[in-house]
């Protein structure tokens, strides 16, 4: 299963997978009524350091809006780094519909430092032993199939947010000065 990680500011998320800064994305998630969309753009490790260290107007020229509209967000609402979310995922793809079903495993806040290149970052686990997290996410219809094979219970919308999970784990909400 390829590791995922995030390092979170706000609602933007650095992504890389396996540790690795081959292939890194800003991805800034808008909720729209129930649904939920992404946007994304491609970093470089330079340009995570820079955000690290909490320089963002190197943004400014980007090409791409989603870097410039993180800009601003982080500027307007003094937004920093908040924490690591780190799982394990095994994916499963059906193009009729567009339909992605994904199994999220060993959820972990990575505690004592934002190093999201550090494979060896101690964290802790936020989900109780044998718990995982499903998602089903489609673009536009959920085929039959796949409705037949969800839980009852699954045909309301609920959302579970890995990023809430770590905050709560690492206390990070009771550390906030306001």
């Amino acid at each position: 299963m390829p590791a995922n990680r995030w390092c979170i500011v706000a609602r933007e998320v650095t992504r890389i997978y396996n540790y690795s800064d081959r292939v890194i994305q800003l991805e800034r998630k808008i909720k729209s009524n129930r649904y939920i969309y992404k946007q994304s753009a491609p970093l470089t490790r330079a340009d995570v350091d820079r955000i690290m260290q909490g320089e963002y107007a190197f943004l400014l020229g980007s090409s791409h809006n989603t870097q410039q509209v993180f800009y601003y967000e982080c500027v307007a609402k003094m937004m920093r780094p908040r924490v690591i979310v780190d799982y394990e995922r095994e994916p499963y793809i059906l193009d009729a519909g567009t339909v992605r079903v994904t199994f999220d495993t060993n959820v972990r806040a990575g505690v004592g430092s934002l190093d999201i290149f550090n494979s060896k970052i101690a964290a802790v686990g936020t989900l109780d032993p044998g718990k995982l997290i499903m998602e089903v996410k489609y673009t536009e219809f959920l085929p039959n199939l796949v409705r037949k094979i969800l839980p009852p219970r699954s045909s309301e919308f609920s959302a579970v947010s890995k990023y809430v999970l770590c905050c709560d784990k690492t206390l990070y909400k009771r550390r906030l000065p306001y």
